[in-house]
């Protein structure tokens, strides 16, 4: 009898942990990165609740995040190399694991099938399986001349056509890496694109492939439905600017506004938001800021583009019309102001405020604050709807 009472008991227990899984869809739902305690939160961005609160997940000091094609699982890149699989319909991390030894972020495939991480060390992309997180490949980075180390990877993003793409920081290089067949990765590798490119991003439809360039100004424009042209140098006058200011952080290009046929973006080392015509790249307007800008980022309709600031700034937010290009409100929401991410249709901004120990929601048409929710720490805050956008 003994038995059949522990397959009883074992199954009772299944049932009970599957009664505490959510059963709904994912569609308003997100995580906050908790920086300091290596945790998150999962949000209810229409109730604007808590739902879960996910320990363990290792150092996430510079950590981002992908969603599964269903936008159930997260996959949490941390800075300790961690790799971890999150179910955040139960609350509950499916598989974690060291892949490296410092890591910068990833990507996941256009068919939801592959996760991409970019690491420092050892310089390089592995790819795993996103079902199981088993190794599919794994790409090595250029050596440096030293011949131990090799380039430190930024940049990874998922591009159409199965492919991913990345920059090496310490050779100038960026690479298109096609994963149509997994078992035999077609690497393309584009060389001189510029001095240490530190970050990149891809258009939201997928075509264009832009690199910053933190040793020269300018950036690399990399055409992926022309790869064959190569990349060129773009925006020659962008960069640190002619006035040489301290640059206490660097922006992240991942922010960058597209809005209409006109970007919006961080300048480096500058108290500047640069705008770009994007049907030649040239710049056609500078807009005066706070600080230095970290994250430029448009309101899905693209007629608003919020903007918060490095040290010592980092307590300010700054909305910009972007039909106007005027500053339309600027206001201190408080110390430690990390990172914004709009709900799908862009009703409203959600606001990390590291100092505070909150998030704060903003309402983006009478630009005022709705509500706040605890979190320890927060940083990254990252939406299911990213699941569907390309290089997010």
């Amino acid at each position: 009898m003994i038995r059949p009472l522990l397959v009883l008991l074992l199954f009772l227990s299944s049932l009970t942990a599957a009664a505490e899984c959510l059963t709904r869809g994912t569609g308003d739902l997100g995580i906050v990165i908790e920086r300091a305690s290596g945790s998150i939160k999962v949000l209810d961005t229409t109730r604007h609740e808590v739902l879960f609160h996910i320990e363990e997940l290792g150092d996430l000091s510079h950590a981002s995040a992908v969603y599964s094609r269903d936008g159930r699982y997260a996959f949490i890149f941390g800075r300790d190399g961690g790799l971890s699989k999150v179910d955040i319909l139960c609350g509950t991390i499916v598989k974690r694991l060291v892949q490296g030894g410092n890591s910068i972020g990833g990507a996941i495939s256009q068919d939801g099938s592959l996760v991409a991480v970019s690491n420092y060390e050892p310089g390089g992309v592995k790819i795993f399986s996103s079902e199981d997180l088993s190794p599919v490949a794994e790409i090595p980075a250029t050596p440096l001349e030293d011949g131990e180390k090799r380039s430190k990877t930024v940049g990874l993003v998922d591009a159409p056509g199965q492919r991913f793409a990345v920059s090496l920081y310490d050779t100038g290089e960026s690479w298109v890496i096609d994963m149509q067949d997994p078992k035999a990765p077609a690497i393309r590798r584009f060389t001189d694109i510029g001095r240490l490119p530190y970050d990149a991003l891809i258009t939201p439809d997928g075509r264009y492939y832009i690199t910053g360039l933190f040793g020269q100004d300018g950036l690399s424009l990399l055409d992926l439905w022309y790869p064959e042209k190569g990349p060129r140098l773009i925006l020659e006058n962008y960069g640190k600017g002619e006035e040489k200011l301290p640059v206490y952080k660097m922006p992240h290009l991942e922010g960058w506004a597209i809005a209409g046929h006109r970007a919006f973006l961080p300048a480096v080392g500058r108290h500047e938001v640069l705008v770009v015509d994007m049907s030649d790249w040239s710049q056609v307007a500078r807009i005066p800021v706070h600080g230095q800008p970290v994250f430029v980022m448009a309101r899905p309709d693209g007629r608003q583009v919020w903007v918060n600031y490095a040290f010592p700034d980092n307590d300010t937010i700054q909305v910009i019309d972007t039909e106007s290009m005027q500053i339309v409100k600027t206001f201190q929401p408080g110390k430690g102001a990390l990172h914004m991410e709009f709900t799908p249709r862009g009703e409203e901004v959600w606001i990390s405020i590291r100092d505070k120990d909150e998030i704060q929601v903003y309402d983006t048409r009478t630009l005022e604050q709705t509500h706040s929710l605890p979190a320890e720490k927060p940083s990254g805050i990252f939406f299911t709807s990213r699941a569907h956008q390309t290089g997010l």
